[in-house]
Order: structure tokens, then sequence, then C-alpha cells
């Protein structure tokens, strides 16, 4: 398998630097999935019954090699395919006008706010909304700490003002969920589908499954066999129509360095359509603000190994780089490695809001769970929530967060402006996360060079036959305006990733993966409004798939696994002087190439 590329940037063309065996080619649209019986076996909404023979052998050959199983296990439970553009739950705000970029409207969220429910955090939930809904967020989940007293009070308590945010906020869609304190491992956000049984489900699953309630932190195998239950709860809920649908995303997975590979690898593969990613890039974004500010970690990544660490992790995987978590970072990292296992595992980004730096208010009693903040008594641990913040008479620079939408985001590729529409875009995999509003839009389809039509978007599969040749169309939107620091950020390289598919690992604790690299950058620092970019894969033989991202270039360095695999990748962040607003990145999801020819092995590697 050969590559072609082509660049194009506010009206001109250009070449980039060839690559090995490059090929001329004519520009072509992005074309449509062809028609096989591997496409037919791809196409999961489809029951086996309604197969081709040829159709369903193939479809048994994907499932054994682990191609499939996201996807069938999404069909059984939830009557769609995990790339499927249908929804389970079509409840929510009426649809209003958004861009549309391919066929999608891109709904930009974050799953990841606290409010004053949690045991560290201070706002209301109408702060939240309503900073959200100013940034320009579409939608947001709301995701308390697990613990004791919210599994007793505060997953009941804040309902109403969700409802009252819903009601006062139509354009914003606001989920309820939790941050569930994962047995053995970190944290997660939980979130289900608005309906009568969200307090219900939500409050059985935090009071039988937190690790915090339960006393499971620890890393043991009987507590990682809970985190299991829990997500086999959840599958069930949606399965017996309980909730319209749940999901759950990993949270900063390498912060502590407890999120083993096993355990993400098992949680996936309990629950393939309801965990379904984690965090490419954490929330806490201006932790790294040197003094006065926060001066820790840049996404409080400033920890060390501890008894419950994973071993295998280096200490770099303790820090961020570029804002990212190492997992994603790593170019032939953990989420390549699960990727070259044709799983699909997304990423996205939100800002784990709880205190914001250079906020003018704070918690009434300094985030002390005992302490009363009213006449009658109450308390965090005997009432569920905090009182409301109040004036701290000063600034405070030492809080390490961003309202929702100020500085990151999750941009989903949704079908309609409702919440079901945005949990199957989350599923999907048709999601892109971006900092300090790098690029202003995205879309990226691949397919196979002569046959018209839409391509394959992010997170889903595109089935060729040997030899053809696929094409890679990558339309960017450039920043015309001020972020929310008050300038206009300038993109100035796109990377292009590529990994072969090479099957399901035996290796549960693998991290890396032999043969995902940058294959393409290109120089964006001359164009303005929208650059277009092709690069071609002339006669196809294995199946792979491809990712980007992109830089505003100020800081780089050879990636962890060496200039081999990543010559300019995201800089290693200084712990005390990581300024988020100086190291802007953008990343995609993948998009699958699947090929008729069997994978090349499928042990151990």
């Amino acid at each position: 398998m050969s590559h072609d590329e082509h660049t194009h940037s506010h009206g001109t063309h250009s070449h980039g630097a060839g690559q090995p065996h490059t090929h001329p080619h004519d520009h072509v649209h992005p074309a449509e999935e062809s028609s096989p019986a591997h496409v037919e076996a791809i196409d999961l909404i489809r029951p086996d019954s309604e197969l081709s023979p040829n159709g369903l052998n193939r479809r048994n050959f994907l499932r054994a090699s682990g191609l499939l199983g996201a996807g069938a296990a999404a069909a059984s439970v939830f009557g769609i395919a995990d790339s499927a553009a249908a929804s389970p739950v079509e409840s929510g705000a009426p649809s209003r006008g958004r861009e549309n970029q391919g066929g999608y409207q891109w709904l930009s969220g974050d799953h990841h706010i606290h409010t004053q429910y949690s045991n560290d955090a201070q706002y209301r939930v109408s702060d939240q909304v309503r900073h959200a809904a100013q940034n320009g967020l579409d939608w947001m989940v709301i995701t308390d700490h697990g613990s004791v007293a919210h599994a007793k009070f505060g997953v009941d308590k804040v309902n109403p003002d969700i409802k009252v945010a819903r009601k006062n906020f139509p354009d914003t869609l606001v989920f309820q969920g939790l941050e569930w304190n994962i047995p053995a491992a970190e944290h997660g956000t939980v979130f289900v589908a608005p309906g009568p049984n969200e307090v219900a489900v939500l409050k059985q699953f935090e009071n039988s499954y937190d690790g915090t309630v339960n006393n499971a932190g620890p890393s043991t195998p009987k507590n990682e066999a809970l985190a299991i239950s829990g997500l086999a709860y959840l599958t069930q809920a949606v399965r017996q129509r309980r909730v319209g649908d749940a999901l759950m995303l990993a949270n900063h997975p390498s912060r502590k360095g407890i999120d083993s590979p096993h355990e993400i690898r098992a949680w996936r593969d309990t629950a393939p359509g309801i965990a379904v990613g984690f965090e490419g890039a954490p929330g806490h974004q201006a932790g790294g603000i040197k003094a006065p500010g926060p001066a820790g970690g840049r996404g409080e990544y400033d920890f060390s190994p501890s008894p419950d660490s994973f071993a295998g992790f280096p200490l770099e995987s303790y820090r961020t780089w570029g804002g990212f978590d190492f997992m994603t970072s790593t170019v032939g990292g953990l989420w390549d490695s699960l990727l070259a296992e044709g799983k699909p595992w997304w990423i996205t980004a939100n800002s784990d809001s709880h205190k914001v730096y250079a906020d003018w208010s704070k918690n009434p009693v300094d985030n002390n769970a005992d302490a009363p903040w009213d006449s009658a008594g109450d308390t965090f641990n005997n009432f569920g929530r905090f009182g409301d913040p109040v004036y701290a008479d000063g600034i405070q620079t030492a809080n390490a967060d961003f309202w929702p939408g100020y500085f990151s985001r999750t941009h989903v590729g949704s079908t309609g402006f409702n919440y079901g529409a945005v949990m199957s875009g989350i599923r999907a995999g048709r999601v892109w996360v971006s900092h300090g509003d790098l690029i202003a839009g995205l879309d990226m389809r691949a397919g196979v060079k002569g046959k018209h039509g839409p391509g394959t978007a992010l997170g889903g599969k595109l089935a060729v036959r040997e030899r053809e040749t696929v094409t890679l169309s990558i339309k960017i939107t450039l920043a015309d305006g001020p972020n929310f620091a008050q300038f206009t950020p300038k993109l100035n390289r796109v990377d292009l990733i590529v990994g072969d598919i090479l099957g399901p690992n035996t290796d549960r604790d693998a991290f890396t993966t032999p043969n995902t690299k940058v294959v393409k950058s290109w120089d964006t620092s001359k164009s303005v409004g929208t650059v277009t970019l092709t690069y071609s894969f002339p006669r196809v033989d294995r199946p792979f798939y491809v990712r980007i991202r992109g830089t505003d270039a100020n800081r780089t360095a050879p990636g962890y696994l060496g200039a081999g695999v990543d010559p300019i990748g995201p800089a290693i962040d200084i712990v005390g002087d990581a300024d988020p607003w100086a190291d802007l990145w953008f990343y995609s999801n993948p998009i699958f190439v699947l090929t008729p020819s069997p994978l090349p092995y499928n042990r151990a590697r």
C-alpha cells in the first residue's frame, strides 16, 4: 500500500513532500462504500437472517477477528449499529439551525462538569449551564462525584435543578450523569438519556457499583470485577428500556496510572455500546499556569506512581503532552493499540469544571463537607450539597479550571438537535476535539477512488476491495476570529497518522502497537479561510485506520516512541509552567478501512 497526497490552501494548490512509492493522481470526490459481501457484512442494521451466504460468512469472519465486536453488541443491545445515524432516544429540545458539514450538525459539548452537589466544587447547575450556553456549547453533562452523600441525597436533588435548566436554556441539551469512581481504577463519566427513570437508574448504579460508596478503590481482581458488573448493569438497563440510552467515558485515564490496559480493554469488551472511549484531553487545563496561577500540572497531571498503579507505565505518562493524555498523545501508544485491534474507542475533551481560574466566587465553607453552610445546620454530608457560592473578595488564581466551552470542546456529528442524536454520534465516533478554538470546523471522509458519494465519516468503516485506491479528503475551516483569550489561533501544521489493523492482541496489557506512525505533515501556516487536504492509498492490500491532529506548533518535540514514529509531536508539559493558550492542538477520531483479506495475525505482538 503506497501513498499520494495533495493540498489545497485558500485557493492555491501545492504538493507536499513526497512519500515513498507515490503516484500522480487526479482529485476525486470522496466515495461511498462499495457493495460486495464484506460491505453487506458490516451493515449491522441488517440482521444475520437477511444476509446472503457470502455476507454471513464475511460477518462471522469479522466477528472472529474482533473487527465487528462493538457493532454487533451495539446492534443487539440498542437496536442500532455503533456507527448508525439512528437513535433510540429522540427526546429533547426542538431542532434548531446548526452549521452542517458533510450532512451532520456538528454540536459542541462537554461531558464532565461539577456543581455544588460535588464535595470539591461550588457552582449551581444554573451557573454551569448559563456559562456553557454563553460559550456556545450545544450539549453538556452534569457529572457530580460519586460519594456516600451524593448517592444518598445528591443524585435525587440535582435532578430538579437540571430540569429547570432544560426549560430555561432550551438551546442547550443538559444531560444528568455522575462521575463514577470506577472500582480499582480512576473516574468515568456515566450519563443516561433523559426520561422518567434517569434518577432511579443512576442512583441504583451509584449505590451498587461506585468504588467510593462500596469501599472498592484498590486495584484488586474483586474490585475490577465490580466495575465490569456496573457496566453490565447499564447494558441491562438499556436492554430492558429502563432508560433510552447510556454511555461511559473514562476520565483522565493516565493521571494516576491506575487505569491499566487490561481494565480499559475489559470495559470496552464487556459493554461496547456503553463504554466507548476516554478523555483524550483532560479538564483542569489551567492547572499548569505559572505562579501566581495554580503552578501545578496541566490537567492536574502532577502525580507519581502508587502501589495501585500499573507498573508498565513510564514516568512520562503521568504528565500531559500538549494538554493531551499520554495514552492519546503518544503515536503508537495505548489508544492506537486499541485501534490496531479494530476496536472502536473514541477520545473526547472537556473542562472538568469545579472551580474556575480567576473567578470572583468561592465555596461558602471552603469545601468542608462537615461545616454547616446555613442556620439550619445543613452540611454537605447530611444534605448532599453545599450552599450557593459567595463573593470571594478577590480573584481566585489558584483555581485550575475553565468554564464549560471556554477552552475545551468535544464536537459531535449529530443527525439532529436532540439528546438521542448526540449520544448516537458519540457512540459512532463522529467526534473531533479542540483546545482554544484552534479551528472552527472539520470534515474528514474516506472513499474509494472513482466512486462518488459522501464518503465515510469519522468513526466509520469503509469496506474496499483489494487493490482499490482509497482517497482521504480533509476539509478544515480555520479560525476567523478571537477565542476567549482574545487572539485568533493560527493552525500551522496538520499531521496524518496511519496504523495497520492487526486483529485481537492476546496481551491484554499491551499499550503500544508497532505499525502506527505519522506518514504526512502539511504546512498550513500560510492558509486562510478553508484548507482542503487530500491523501491517497493506492492498491490497498490490508486493513488500516487513519486519524489526524493539528497544532499551532508553538511547542513540539519528537514523540515518546521516537522520531521515526512521530517526528514533530506535542512536547511534555512542564509542571508549574504550562500556559494552555500557548500550546493548542486538535485531534480527530479515526476512520477504519476494511479489506476482505485476512488480518496479518491475531496473536500477541
